[in-house]
């Protein structure tokens, strides 16, 4: 009887020793080796912070080489997460908790941890050689030299406890080595009270037809959490509360993914078939990944075998009336240019989605830029205009995919969509709509003959300038098209030059009529007018509302304006910016809408620009608006 009594006695007192602490929010960089599997692992604990009812922000950070050498900095992948129980509108400027699986994820991530932040740091990546490729001092080790004494060091051997973990599967080394993220995957659930029922069930279906995998996969994350559930050093685990949301279903987005969720939603409410037409290029390639996954929608994808092909088989199905959709980053964009002139020139739906990456030429493929939008107003041969428009946010991704289909068929126009690696890449939550309430997209084929008509002139236009969509081989309405200039209204060939200067200029109103068709540009945040207003466009949206947010509460007048529609601009712009003293203009590139905006509105608006592959953070953009305040 004493045993019992004695062993409830143990229960309770270790029970009392572990703490629980709730937090408001919570930023957790994964950082590691190529293959360490930090993707994977902020993947599967954003989907787990998601289902708890987190608002989150994600940012996962690529190595621009494909296999760069293994422990180089270089070679460091990294996955940062923020989830909260209040609003989330970046991934955060500073991390609380670094996971750094070797000595070079800590060197390259540890300036952007709090000071007093956790380090979960993986021993066996700190040997000799790691710390030699990681380019440290001879006999220097960070973990060992009080170095980090502004830190929390949590030093586990994650190596070593997951080999012993499968000590009794008949595995290699290195097949053991591929499951050190599990186990600190299933720490970091111990850690934040978390159930991991969602991992569980994608390592089941990942592995489904590997038994032995599965098992060794499912044994090291549940031990990874008895890791911590056992072991006395841990002696505090922590939990967020749900965000105050709006009431509906939500799930985990990423960019790209609602880019092409919103590319079939638009043929559904179009009743046009889809069509993809693409060559596979970093950050875009995702999206025709995800459309060839829904062919049950009645998608066609198309790996064509360079971008010409690709956009020109696109720029076909459009002419075939089907809905005519092409992908690509900055470098394909460069190589499509002269198909995208022939579009112009049909004035023939193609919708082009440019997700932007660092350039010129091919640049940093893995890392965001907004250096695109010149190359989207301006760069083709001719007077070739186009509308632009551009999403702010992953789940946003949906809406202006959706639109821009919308703009392109009822426009009868090319249309360009710019995201970019950081909002293609990131993810959050995503309250997804119910098909009855997307609005329909009015798609109109000409059929027969007008009345009064005695042959059909492919550009007779309506009263927006909009010509007539006619399908190939409808009896009567036979015509011809191509790259030569047309004759106003029959199509016919013509050198004419008052007839050039003529269709020139009707191309152009035509895209500037497209303003009369959107909504007018809102304040995001803050006054109508007043003091400094903060304009921006794409993925800057984040950054620039939480900055706008602190700087209300400090009581400096300021407010956030958002651009979707970048070419044409909504009619209201122009008033919007000439009722603040002062613009700011925040961007990722040397300042390209800033130039737009100066050009058209002779406004002297000043830029903040950053071109390091990497988002802003707050903390940037309230400086900058506090400093044009003093100026």
């Amino acid at each position: 009887m004493w045993f019992f009594n004695y062993s409830f006695y143990i229960l309770v007192t270790f029970a009392q020793m572990e703490k629980q602490e709730v937090l408001k929010d919570v930023v957790i960089k994964f950082a590691g080796d190529s293959g360490d599997g930090m993707q994977l692992t902020g993947n599967q604990f954003t989907i787990n912070s998601a289902l708890m009812g987190l608002d989150l922000a994600t940012f996962p950070d690529f190595p621009a080489e494909i296999r760069a050498p293994v422990g180089t900095l270089p070679g460091v992948s990294g996955f940062q997460l923020r989830f909260s129980s209040s609003n989330v509108f970046t991934p955060g400027d500073e991390s609380d908790v670094l996971v750094a699986m070797n000595a070079a994820a800590l060197k390259v991530n540890l300036k952007s941890l709090k000071k007093g932040g956790k380090i979960i740091a993986n021993i066996d990546g700190f040997d000799a050689k790691n710390l030699r490729l990681a380019n440290y001092a001879d006999g220097v080790n960070p973990l060992e030299d009080n170095s980090l004494q502004n830190f929390e060091v949590i030093k586990m051997d994650v190596s070593r406890l997951t080999r012993e973990s499968l000590k009794e599967f008949p595995l290699g080394t290195k097949e053991k080595d591929r499951a050190k993220n599990m186990f600190v995957l299933g720490f970091l659930y111990w850690m934040y009270n978390r159930d991991m029922e969602n991992t569980v069930n994608f390592l089941k279906e990942k592995f489904s037809k590997n038994p032995s995998i599965l098992e060794s996969n499912l044994k090291v994350l549940r031990d990874g959490y008895n890791y911590g559930e056992t072991t006395e050093t841990f002696t505090t685990r922590y939990s967020v509360n749900k965000a105050k949301m709006e009431t509906g279903s939500y799930r985990s987005i990423m960019g790209n993914q609602a880019l092409a969720y919103g590319l079939i939603a638009a043929s559904r409410k179009s009743n046009l078939q889809l069509f993809l037409g693409t060559y596979p290029i970093t950050p875009a390639s995702d999206i025709l990944h995800e459309l060839s996954r829904h062919k049950g929608f009645g998608i066609k994808t198309f790996q064509a075998e360079d971008e010409i092909a690709a956009i020109s088989s696109a720029i076909g199905a459009s002419y075939g009336g089907a809905l005519g959709v092409t992908t690509t980053s900055g470098p394909g964009m460069a190589l499509k240019t002269e198909a995208m002139g022939l579009a112009v020139m049909l004035e023939i739906p193609l919708v082009i989605c440019n997700v932007q990456r660092g350039g010129p030429s091919t640049g940093l493929p893995t890392k965001t830029e907004q250096s695109d939008l010149l190359q989207a107003y301006y760069g083709r041969n001719g007077e070739c205009p186009m509308p632009v428009i551009a999403s702010a946010t992953p789940s946003d991704c949906f809406d202006v995919a959706f639109e821009a289909v919308r703009i392109s068929v009822q426009h009868m126009t090319p249309i360009i969509m710019l995201s970019d690696g950081y909002i293609a890449n990131g993810a959050e939550p995503w309250k997804f709509p119910k098909e009855k309430d997307l609005p329909e997209i009015n798609v109109h084929f000409k059929t027969e003959l007008g009345e009064g008509e005695e042959k059909y002139q492919p550009y007779l236009r309506d009263e927006n300038l909009v010509r007539a969509w006619v399908t190939p081989g409808t009896p009567g309405l036979e015509h011809r098209i191509g790259g030569l200039e047309k004759q106003n209204i029959t199509g016919n060939i013509s050198y004419d030059p008052e007839n050039h200067q003529l269709m020139v200029k009707l191309r152009q109103e035509k895209v500037d009529k497209v303003a009369l068709d959107i909504p007018l540009q809102k304040i995001d945040s803050g006054e109508n007018t007043g003091k400094v207003l903060v304009l921006g466009w794409g993925s800057t949206y984040g950054s620039i509302k939480s900055a706008v947010a602190e700087l209300q509460e400090e009581g400096i007048a300021v407010s956030h304006a958002h651009i979707r529609y970048l070419r044409p601009f909504p009619s209201n712009l122009e008033e919007i910016i000439r009722g603040f003293e002062k613009v700011l203009i925040p961007e990722l590139n040397n300042g390209q809408l800033i130039k737009i905006i100066r050009d058209k509105y002779l406004v002297d608006a000043k830029g903040l620009n950053k071109i390091m592959g990497v988002p802003f953070t707050k903390t940037e953009i309230v400086e900058a608006v506090k400093n044009l305040i003093k100026s």
